[in-house]
């Protein structure tokens, strides 16, 4: 999925809802427990009832891995029913030497066909360009979190110039690819620093973790970051896909993402 393609969808839905699919095997209610594949049954009435309400779905790869062959299957499965134009993210938070790059990047661009993944750029521009090789897929760089240990590297001053390392990051990484090909994880708690960051990357977008349950302030974040072409995929996880543990864990959580589209469509109107 291309920049217009992914513009079209946000217009087309009036939301930039990305539906964090972090299903925690021992968090999902109990009755789909006698599920054949009781997280894919999960995610499958998750998508069933947010797929007109969202632009994304991000798979946290770590909860599928923790499963071991079992979740493989269930994030293949999961994958595969995402309606294909809905713009897909593998939050792995990969990030190593060339070669494991490339095969990282095979895996889940070739094998399992994400549009985006996560990459820590720790390692630098040999660990990040061969994710940049497969036509039409999207590295989403983490730049600002909203961790409290964030603050160890991310906001360390270079001495002569006093440019935080998240911003050297953001500033060197825009020499490899174009906001075609290029978007930020920028941390929906740090809203403060998300108009600094917008001046620094004006037309890449960003994925913003932690509105919802981790406190984010969604006009904040909207009105600091949006473009022109909005440029936010905001995420929220917990606080749809567990508004309810009980039988009614759908219909909660439809009620949730409707209710986030529906802010949106407010801030789409108000500072695009």
């Amino acid at each position: 999925m291309n920049k217009a393609q992914l513009f079209e969808q946000i217009r087309k839905k009036e939301s930039y809802l990305c539906v964090g699919l972090d299903t925690d095997i021992n968090k999902i209610p109990a009755h789909l427990l006698k599920e054949k594949d009781p997280v894919f049954e999960f995610n499958k009435q998750i998508i069933d009832v947010t797929h007109k309400l969202c632009v994304a779905y991000k798979p946290n790869i770590a909860f599928y891995e923790a499963l071991g062959p079992k979740g493989w299957e269930s994030l293949a499965k999961t994958l595969e029913y995402i309606p294909k134009d809905i713009f897909t993210i593998a939050d792995a938070k990969r990030g190593d030497i060339g070669n494991t790059s490339k095969l990282y990047a095979k895996a889940f661009f070739e094998s399992m066909d994400f549009d985006s993944i996560t990459v820590a750029p720790y390692m630098g521009v040999d660990s990040v360009t061969p994710f940049l090789e497969f036509e039409g897929k999207w590295v989403i760089l983490l730049v600002h979190t909203s961790n409290v240990g964030a603050q160890d590297f991310q906001l360390m001053a270079e001495g002569s110039t006093g440019k935080m390392l998240f911003e050297m990051v953001i500033e060197k990484s825009q020499t490899w690819a174009t906001s075609e090909q290029l978007m930020f994880v920028v941390g929906a708690t740090q809203a403060d620093k998300i108009g600094q960051i917008r001046k620094l990357a004006p037309d890449n977008f960003f994925l913003v973790p932690g509105v919802g349950a981790q406190g984010g302030d969604l006009e904040a974040v909207s009105r600091e970051g949006m473009n022109s072409q909005c440029g936010l995929l905001v995420n929220s996880s917990r606080g749809i896909i567990y508004a309810s543990n009980g039988q009614d864990f759908a219909v909660k959580a439809k009620e949730a993402a409707k209710k986030v589209q529906l802010e949106m469509g407010t801030y789409l109107q108000k500072y695009m």
